[in-house]
This record gives structure tokens, sequence and C-alpha cells, in this order.
């Protein structure tokens, strides 16, 4: 078998395996990178950026079809799933092409073909072997299913979901969690009738009840059906439709029924547990600083448990790839990676929920700023808020341990928001700070106003 020798070798070509190749090509390191797909994984080719795409066309279709109210004299004559497609489609190419570039001009050699690991420190991929000085697993994850529940004909998961040639009259989401939401919400907004089944209590249950709570309230406005707090049992398809049983013995009847339970570690079959990786429920086992229980062997993203976000992954690429080379970066906080779910309207978060701030600090402060006070937000016709979370009692000195932000593009508020957290920033620092306006972000400085005891556009 040819062997083949470099100073990396990373498994796993997605947001979090080429992030850790390109930076360390960039420190001096001769590095393998094996795909078995497409390079840039799911996040670029089947989830993040395709479904955001679809989330643009879905907007685009609400602001034709309401141009009325804002003296537009706009409607919506239907939604073309095959223009759809080629634009989410063009624009996964362009970054596709950009990409492939990328790796090129570092001269990373890219390798073509599922790799399997083989202690104590290598890859093979067909006939050859890659020996790396260091390994790096980051094979990345998968649509979940439930047990019993197949999916083919009318039963689908998100990477069916992006390539549907038509719109479905109705439809059932199976989860309430970022993926379901998302796609409950392009779905009504391309113009079908949708419902989400969630077994936990509120839709987007990881998130501050706060925010369950403001999003229910706008897909209940946007008539869009959830139920929360029941268990799926089963689901039964024809040529026509499928007909989703519930543990309450209600069925609903539906075109689609897509199935966003979660997504799994893609770790079967890839030689881990052989080579002696320690694992659990599949997921890699890895520490704070991301080694495996395995010399010279690292694992990121996906399936090291935590997280499942493409942004997680791309940081802890790049944090692997420094630790190697002996820059000894910051271990990477987890509660201050930021997550935004992109329905309409969204949901964006960085820190602790108040739940996992009171366990933490014991006495906290929290300061909810509705949007209707922001110009901006008035502009946009937006509903939502921002509540703040802080360390300490009311008149004590303490940090910002958590945001949580609802409404349209509070998304792109968030990057100020994972600095606050990140950086211990007090209320006090962020009110002396100046908020442009009119912007939606001049609610963010709003917000730290009022927690710092001075608050302006805000009724007491």
């Amino acid at each position: 078998m040819p062997e083949h020798n470099a100073d990396l070798v990373v498994l796993g070509g997605g947001s979090g395996g080429y992030a850790c190749a390109l930076r360390a090509a960039e420190l001096g390191m001769s590095v393998v990178l094996v795909e078995r797909d497409k390079l840039g994984g799911t996040c670029l080719h089947w989830g993040c950026i395709p479904t955001k795409a679809l989330l643009h066309a879905a907007e685009v279709a609400d602001s034709a079809r309401e141009g009325e109210k804002i003296g537009v004299q706009s409607s919506l004559a239907g939604i073309d799933m095959a223009g759809v497609n080629t634009y989410k489609d063009g624009v996964v190419s362009r970054l596709y092409k950009g990409l492939q570039g990328l790796v090129k001009s570092r001269k990373i050699t890219l390798v073509e073909g599922t790799g399997r690991f083989e202690g104590p420190n290598a890859v093979v991929v067909g006939e050859d072997r890659y020996v790396g000085k260091k390994v790096v697993l980051a094979t990345g994850s998968y649509s979940k299913s439930l047990p019993g529940l197949d999916i083919g004909g009318r039963v689908i998961t998100s990477n069916e979901a992006i390539r549907l040639d038509h719109v479905p009259d109705r439809v059932v989401v199976l989860g309430g969690g970022v993926i379901g939401v998302e796609f409950a919400s392009v779905f009504k907004s391309f113009g079908a009738e949708v419902t989400v089944v969630e077994a936990l209590p509120r839709l987007v249950p990881n998130e501050d009840e706060f925010a369950s709570k403001l999003l229910e309230r706008a897909f209940r406005r946007r008539k869009i059906t959830f139920k929360t707090g029941v268990k799926f049992t089963g689901a039964k398809q024809t040529d026509d439709n499928v007909t989703v049983s519930l543990e309450s013995g209600e069925e609903i009847e539906a075109d689609l029924l897509l199935v966003a339970v979660g997504r799994g570690p893609n770790t079967a079959n890839a030689g881990f547990e052989e080579a002696g990786v320690a694992m659990e429920r599949g997921f890699v086992l890895a520490d704070e600083r991301l080694r495996t229980n395995l010399e010279n062997v690292y694992a990121l993203g996906d399936i090291v448990p935590g997280l499942q976000l493409a942004h997680r992954g791309f940081q802890q690429g790049i944090f692997v790839a420094e630790d190697i080379a002996g820059l000894n970066p910051p271990v990477i906080d987890e509660a201050g990676i930021p997550r935004v779910t992109y329905c309409e309207p969204e949901v964006a978060s960085v820190g602790l929920t108040e739940a996992q701030a009171r366990e933490k600090h014991g006495e906290i402060q929290t300061l909810t700023y509705d949007l209707g006070g922001n110009g901006k937000s008035q502009i946009l016709q937006t509903q939502g808020a921002i509540k703040l979370i802080k360390a300490g009692a009311e008149g004590t000195q303490g940090p910002v341990v958590g945001i949580h932000m609802v409404g349209a593009r509070v998304g792109e508020l968030i990057g100020e928001a994972q600095l606050v957290y990140n950086w211990d920033a007090q209320a006090e620092d962020v009110a002396a700070l100046v908020h442009a306006h009119p912007t939606q972000n001049e609610a963010f400085g709003e917000a730290h106003l009022a927690l710092a005891g001075k608050p302006l556009h805000s009724h007491s």
C-alpha cells in the first residue's frame, strides 16, 4: 500500500476540517485534507448556505405579498422553484469555487475519497495510506430520523427539502428546533400550510424561554400551526399523501413530512472505535483542547459533543492548527459561541439562558427591551425584543452573561453581542458606546443603557 507522509492529515473537509487545513498550511505545515464528497461539507452544500438562500427567497416573497402595507403596489404571482433553486445553487457554486481555489493556493493536498482512520496516526483512502505527525478527525454529521421512521417518498429530511421542485400544499415538520422552525418559516412564506410537531414543551427548546414565547407568538400571527409537548407515533404514506399520527390520538394529513429531529455524528464505519478512540453514543470524546485519548489525534466539529454549528467547527479548526503549531491559543468558551435561528422572525443569542445564569451565578438581573421603541424596527415592521442577563443583583456591578434577541434581522446584531459576552463587558461599558441611528443596533445600545440604570426610549 503506497504511503504518504505529512505534518497534518485532516479527515473531513467541512467547515472545521478545511479551516484547520488552511490555518495549518498558513503556519507552514504540510497538510493532507481528505473529503469523501465535496469540499465545504454539509454547511456549504446541504445546510447553512442553501437553507439561508431559501430563507432569503422566502423574505422576498413575503415582501412582495405585503407591499401594499407600505404603499408599494406589489403582489406575489407565485414561487418558481426551478428559479429559486438556480439562485440557491449559484450562491453555493460561487462559494465552492472560491474555497477550492483557496485550498489549492495554500498547496494543501486534497484527497477525494472515503477515508478511514487507522491508529495510531494514519488515514487510508482506497489503496493509499496518509500518515500524519498529527491527525484531525472532522467527519461531521448527518440528518437523523426516529426509530421506525424510514426516509423516502413523502417523508424527507433537510437534504431533500433543499432540492424540492415544487411547493407542497401542506407540510408537517417533525421537530421544533432550529432546522424545523427555519423550514416551517420557508414553507409558510412560499404558500404552504405548515404544522410543526415538537415533543418538548416549547419551540426552539435550547433557547431562553423568553425567545420561545416570542417566536411562538410570531408563528401564531403568521398562522403557522405548532403542537408542542406531544410525541410523534408514526407516519403512513400513500401515493397522494402522508398521515402523521400523534400520541394524543390526533392524525394530520399532509403532502410532505419533513423530519428535522436533529443531527447525529458521522462516525460509523470510519475506523474510530477499532483504533481505540474513546466514544460515547457515536460522538468522539475530546478534552477542552480537542485532544482525543489517542496521542497526536484531535477531533472537532459536529462529532464532538456540544453545539452543532458550522462556525463552532470553523473556530475549533483554527484552534487545533494553532495548538499543534505551539501557539497555545486560549480554550474556546462554548457559551461564547453565537447562535442564530434564521426563521422569520430571527432568534439570536449568546451566553447563558436565565435558568443557566441563576444556576451558575445565583443572583442575577434581567432586562427586556421591546423593539417597539426602535425606529428601524418600526420601519421594518418587525416585533420582538432584546433580553439581557447580568450576573449579580440589581445595583451591583457584574458582567452581561446572556443576550437573547428575537426580531427581523437580529442575527446581524449578534456580532456585538458576542463581544459583550466574551469580553466580560458590563452594561455601563456598552452604554458609553455610540450606536448609529436609526439602526436596530441602536436597540442593543438602549437595552444596555436601561440595564445600566439610565433608560431613555423605554417605559419604566
